[in-house]
């Protein structure tokens, strides 16, 4: 059991569900920072829940969640896209209430005017953003209710994290395509479910495999597994990037850099890989050479 997605259907019904489990892709994110405690902890949900998100998308590309925010928390972001490679990042300030946590409610208490953008950004096509408050206690509710409110689908989700392991746990009700379907819907399921979904512990999410899981909390259903999808951290920043990054800021910019760098520098905030561009190289961008 390390980074695993498996999706899951209660036969004969409209509801289907994914169990997230991230243990080396979250260590590799948590050691690029000297994270505070509860910062950990928040990273973690973000990122469980990025991955089930994603799994609920029939797309390529990629969805992410970002909160910004006043107070010592500047910003925090998680991603993940269609083929399971996530990552994240977050900017505080050293807080003595950061130091220690037990879930995503001790930093979200914390902010001031905060909000959560949940961002699609498909390969091909329009980019979606949508707008979250964070007036929920934790950020499995704010997203809840996103989706009942937003998205109109019935929504259960369960996040847990440690600074090891974390964790998440969706169940959807899907709307129904007929009457014929509609008749042989046992009423009782949804509100079943979702009471019981609610009995999940934060130990069971992060520390057991997704099929004890589910046998757990679903074990008089008739519960139908797919194949497990693999999780891993993955980090989109390239040579070219950055390449692209120098353009934008225009030669001016660049030329002004190279006086106080050469070559410049460019770090990524993600995975802590350096980039170098010497003078030619960068004025090359431009069709300029050096004088």
């Amino acid at each position: 059991m390390s980074d695993l997605r498996q999706r899951f259907y209660i036969e004969d019904s409209p509801v289907r569900g994914e169990v997230v489990h991230l243990e080396e892709a979250l260590q590799t994110i948590l050691a690029q920072r000297n994270y505070a405690p509860a910062v950990q902890i928040l990273l973690g949900e973000m990122l469980s829940a990025t991955a089930l998100l994603a799994s609920t998308l029939k797309i390529k590309g990629r969805i992410s969640l970002q909160i910004q925010a006043q107070g010592t928390l500047k910003w925090a972001m998680a991603e993940c896209n269609h083929l399971g490679e996530i990552r994240g990042l977050a900017d505080y300030e050293e807080d003595p209430r950061f130091q220690s946590a037990i879930d995503s409610s001790t930093v979200l208490s914390t902010l001031v005017s905060p909000v959560l953008f949940i961002n699609i950004e498909p390969e091909f096509g329009e980019r979606y953003q949508g707008i979250v408050p964070l007036d929920k206690a934790d950020l499995a509710g704010c997203l809840m209710q996103y989706h009942d409110l937003s998205a109109q689908i019935p929504t259960r989700i369960v996040l847990a994290s440690t600074e090891q392991r974390s964790g998440g746990l969706l169940i959807q009700l899907l709307p129904r395509n007929n009457d014929e379907e509609q008749q042989r819907v046992d009423e009782d399921l949804w509100p079943r479910l979702t009471m019981l979904t609610g009995t999940l512990k934060t130990d069971e999410l992060t520390n057991l495999d997704a099929q004890e899981i589910l046998y757990r909390l679903y074990n008089e259903e008739e519960v139908r597994l797919p194949e497990v999808e693999k999780l891993q951290f993955g980090c989109t920043c390239s040579h070219e990037k950055c390449a692209n990054s120098l353009t934008q800021i225009g030669l001016e910019a660049v030329k002004e850099t190279l006086e106080i760098n050469n070559p410049i520098e460019m770090d990524c905030q993600f995975c802590n890989k350096r980039y170098l561009f010497t003078a030619k190289e960068a004025l090359d961008l431009f069709g300029e050479h050096l004088s």
